[in-house]
């Protein structure tokens, strides 16, 4: 089916935040494999299906990404800055997934590697993906 509109559309992408819940939480992150910010680290996520909620390709795009496989998510939040992907205007909806400990992970589909990563440690993040482990960490503890 072909879409035409008066006024532009944005695309939407949905992340997952995945934490333990150990006295030292880890954080898994994903290295990018192609396109914008190749070899950067990130949060697994993607672009959102026709048919789908933002939930739904949130975990979709987890277990594509990493094999991991979730079922209980929390949204931590909608996030749209205007320049926040340098591809275009896209708004991207984060969750976050506890889980008790690693799991084993291994990059998948356009993650290059999957790797779980000490909170207090963690590499560069791609995208706005700081502001969303800010907000990540707050549900956290709440949650906790």
């Amino acid at each position: 089916m072909e879409y035409t509109y008066k006024y532009p559309r944005p695309a939407v992408t949905a992340d997952c935040v995945v934490m333990t819940k150990e006295e030292n939480p880890k954080v898994l992150l994903i290295e990018r494999g192609a396109g914008l910010f190749k070899g950067c680290w990130a949060f697994p996520g993607g672009f959102l299906n026709m048919d789908e909620t933002t939930e739904q390709c949130a975990i979709r795009e987890l277990e594509e990404e990493t094999r991991l496989k979730v079922f209980d998510i929390h949204q931590i939040g909608a996030y749209s800055k205007v320049d926040r992907d340098p591809r275009g205007r896209t708004i991207t909806v984060a969750y976050l997934a506890l889980v008790d400990a690693p799991i084993a992970v291994t990059g998948q589909d356009d993650a290059a590697k999957a790797r779980w990563f000490p909170i207090d440690a963690l590499p560069p993040l791609a995208f706005d993906h700081d502001d969303i482990m800010n907000d990540a960490k707050a549900l956290y503890k709440r949650m906790l």
